[in-house]
């Protein structure tokens, strides 16, 4: 190997699996998705979010999850989220978020909400008790519009995704629907509406503005 490619192995960055944002730490623990977004930075060859580059070499272990979460006393809340889709490490989260339930604060998730369509079950109920908060990824009034930008890999994902929210309502005891202002063919005030007529929150995000 030339000394030059080793130089150039040697500075690589290391892989980003905690990061803080405000006062809460993510993790970042895998990058794999159930959707592929087109909005989505890793699809347009940028990998980072506030200067924190989160391209995975690896899933991180369970070990490396709890190590990069620090002290999670010192704040709001600890979140899975990152460049990739949680729940496709459910277990591993579920491990996770039990080793740190009794020092977290707040524990949350960002998610498509397409972890039952994944598993083949309900996994809503594997969530009581350690998770406090959903972050669900609406991103469109109907499902033509959804698989417009989202582009799921799995049939019937949009209407997957809304029952997923109506199972996790039994079980997790804050849960807000999201989508992004700014995308072709979005109608926000019909997002928000099923937000209402589904009993939990809304948020509004805003198209380029991540993390």
């Amino acid at each position: 190997m030339s000394n030059q490619r080793t130089s150039a192995i040697r500075t690589l960055p290391a892989q980003t699996i905690g990061y803080t944002l405000r006062d809460s730490r993510y993790l970042n623990i895998t990058n794999r998705c159930t959707l592929r977004c087109e909005f989505c930075p890793k699809f347009n060859g940028m990998w980072a979010v506030q200067d924190y580059q989160l391209r995975l070499d690896h899933d991180p272990t369970l070990a490396e999850i709890i190590a990069a979460a620090g002290n999670p006393e010192d704040y709001r809340e600890i979140v899975f989220c990152g460049l990739g889709e949680p729940t496709l490490r459910l277990y591993t989260l579920l491990d996770a978020a039990t080793r740190l339930r009794h020092r977290a604060k707040r524990i949350r998730m960002n998610t498509d909400g397409l972890a039952n369509l994944v598993y083949g079950r309900d996994v809503t109920p594997d969530m009581e008790g350690l998770i406090d908060a959903l972050s669900v990824s609406l991103n469109a009034q109907d499902a033509e519009t959804y698989n417009l930008h989202c582009r799921p890999k799995l049939p019937g994902a949009y209407e997957a995704m809304l029952d997923f929210v109506k199972c996790a309502r039994e079980f997790v005891p804050e849960i807000t629907l999201t989508a992004i202002d700014g995308l072709p063919g979005v109608d926000m005030a019909a997002c928000e509406k099923i937000a209402q007529r589904l009993r939990v929150g809304f948020r509004r995000r805003v198209l380029d503005v991540v993390g």
